[in-house]
């Protein structure tokens, strides 16, 4: 009797083993052929099937977090659509009459005016006139500048970032607008779910005790953390009473400010505005904000503070993700590099380009545009590194100048063609940052600030070391397959 009883579970076991395989299998085939039917780049899709058909198991639970496409998720489709309906009327004005406003322009400025015509028409992003812009390096200028902004705010305070940090610099900013929210300031934050996973509630709840509005940007939580996980908001924005606004690559932590142990300094670039980029830097903001916390504010209610500069400085503010109708910050990285006549100087800390971006840097090479670019020697992350690594013989070959940089960590993210066209903000060269993140990135048309960028340049390439041919060829086996092995990866994270 035991014995037919232990038989008939083995069949048992046996039978439910069997049929869990089918069932996989089956399920397999399906992602599979969902992969296929949503017309990806062809690179990423076939990254996908092989870590699918490879990694059993495993390989469909990460596509389930990090693989599925939602873009055209309703939430995001509600959101581009307020986006839109605000500035939609602004734009195709702006850019039917976009000859006649760059009338008076510098003829370098108006090369550059398919740039504005393609952030218009794309993004919606308003060209303004009258601006002035601080150059800040590293969290030594970038914070005080920000906490001084903070300390004069009397109307209203709108921050938003990646990665907020209860530690000492995060405490100093967090008091700062506390005291500001019980002098009647209206204060809103934003921060990012993942990137700031170390905030917890007693900090939102001492927060909004104080006055302060905060808000966590797409909550992970059961059930639908598989649609938020992958797609972060990754801006950096802080725009005071209209009237001053700060944007670039830095974060709100210690760490930006100290540096790393192992890496050594944290260098960084951000940008203090005033005059008209502000309101629409704000409209960032407030849309942003709609979005988290389901109160709609005027959109154009930072333009009756706007600070009159007296200064002829063209900006557009641009930004993007997955909530957007076209990858608009890679578009216009895209243009400017395959348009440029001169020089490309470009600086990111993380280099996992589409084929389009890497193909138009490799043809402005090989078409005798100056184009040199600036890698972190050592990273804060070893895979990305890596995949970054994998791109420079090809650089190489084409003619680009790669340098990497030795002393500390280069975390900037900027982009300077022909000596007039700048872009300064939160956006890697990367595919996460162009395709999948919420991004944000001033476009600036201006000879001088320009000219203080490139001198920005210099001084950084001063800390690095030019990469050769001659000895990036004698690199180690074992760090070919690494970095190779790493490029595959590339497109998923």
């Amino acid at each position: 009797m035991n014995e037919t009883k232990m038989i008939l579970a083995g069949n048992t076991i046996y039978i439910i083993k069997n049929l869990l395989t089918v069932i996989y299998l089956i399920a397999v085939f399906v992602i599979c052929l969902m992969i296929v039917f949503e017309n990806r780049n062809p690179l990423k899709t076939l990254s996908w099937l092989l870590v699918i058909l490879f990694v059993p198991v495993i390989g469909v639970i990460l596509y389930f977090f990090f693989g599925r496409n939602y873009r055209k998720q309703k939430i995001y489709t509600r959101k581009s659509m307020a986006d839109s309906a605000r500035l939609i009327g602004h734009a195709d004005r702006q850019a039917r009459l976009l000859s006649s406003v760059l009338a008076g322009e510098s003829d370098a400025i108006r090369s550059k005016s398919h740039l504005m015509h393609l952030m218009l028409k794309n993004n919606r992003s308003l060209l303004t006139l009258d601006n002035k812009i601080d150059l800040l390096v590293n969290g030594s200028q970038a914070f005080p500048s920000m906490l001084d902004a903070l300390a004069s705010a009397t109307s209203f305070i709108h921050l938003e970032f990646y990665r907020i940090e209860p530690d000492n610099i995060g405490m100093e900013f967090s008091e700062l607008m506390m005291r500001k929210a019980r002098e009647g300031v209206k204060v809103r934050v934003i921060y990012d779910d993942v990137g700031s996973w170390n905030i917890r509630k007693p900090y939102i709840n001492m927060m909004r005790e104080a006055g302060v509005q905060i808000y966590s940007f797409l909550p992970v939580r059961f059930p639908s953390f598989s649609s938020k996980i992958n797609y972060r908001n990754h801006r950096k924005i802080l725009v005071v009473d209209g009237k001053v606004g700060f944007v670039g690559g830095l974060n709100i932590a210690d760490k930006y400010l100290h540096g790393l142990p192992d890496l050594g300094p944290w260098v960084d670039t951000h940008l203090r505005l005033e005059g008209e980029a502000v309101a629409a830097l704000d409209r960032v903001f407030l849309a942003d904000w709609d979005f988290v916390s389901g109160e709609e504010l005027p959109p154009d209610g930072s333009l009756e503070h706007v600070v009159h500069t007296g200064n002829r400085c063209l900006v557009q503010v641009a930004s993007s993700g997955p909530d957007t109708d076209w990858a608009t910050i890679m578009q216009v990285y895209f243009s400017a590099i395959a348009t440029a006549k001169s020089s490309i100087y470009l600086t990111s800390p993380y280099f996992s380009p589409d084929e389009s971006l890497l193909t138009a840097l490799k043809t402005s090479a090989l078409s005798g545009v100056d184009v040199r670019m600036i890698f972190p020697e050592y990273s804060d992350s070893v895979i990305a590194n890596w995949n970054t690594r994998s791109y420079i013989m090809e650089l190489l070959e084409a003619g680009v100048r790669i340098f990497l940089y030795r002393n500390g960590f280069i975390h900037s993210k900027y982009l300077l063609v022909d000596s007039i066209f700048s872009s300064v903000g939160s956006p890697n060269v990367d595919v996460r940052s162009f395709d999948l993140d919420f991004e944000v990135t001033a476009l600036i048309y201006d000879e001088d600030f320009a000219l203080r960028l490139g001198v920005l340049f210099a001084e950084d390439l001063k800390n690095c070391v030019e990469v050769t041919m001659q000895e990036w060829v004698k690199r180690k086996r074992r760090e070919r397959y690494r970095e190779s092995l790493a490029r595959i990866f590339g497109p998923l994270y």
